[in-house]
């Protein structure tokens, strides 16, 4: 996949993926207006951004610091590729 240089489709891609999960979290919570299933679909969001996070930060540390990976597809494709 090609790298995404220009600034404003960045700020474009950002603010669609923001969008989409207002939009899914808002009518989820429309559907069913109970606090406990809006705080556990807090805490689902919360938990997958912070493991997204940590497996780029393991990724960069300790597997190849000088190679950058686009997504985790990318990165599993390579792993793939060069296992032992």
């Amino acid at each position: 996949m090609k790298d995404l240089q220009s600034t404003r489709a960045m700020w474009l891609k950002a603010w669609l993926f923001l969008g989409i999960g207002v939009i899914s979290a808002a009518l989820l919570i429309v559907e069913r207006p109970e606090w406990r299933g809006t705080l556990l679909l807090a805490s689902c969001v919360w938990g997958f951004c912070r493991a997204y996070y940590f497996a780029f930060y393991v990724i960069e540390r300790w597997v190849d610091p000088r190679f950058k990976f686009s997504g985790l597809g990318h990165f599993l494709a390579w792993w793939w590729r060069n296992r032992r």
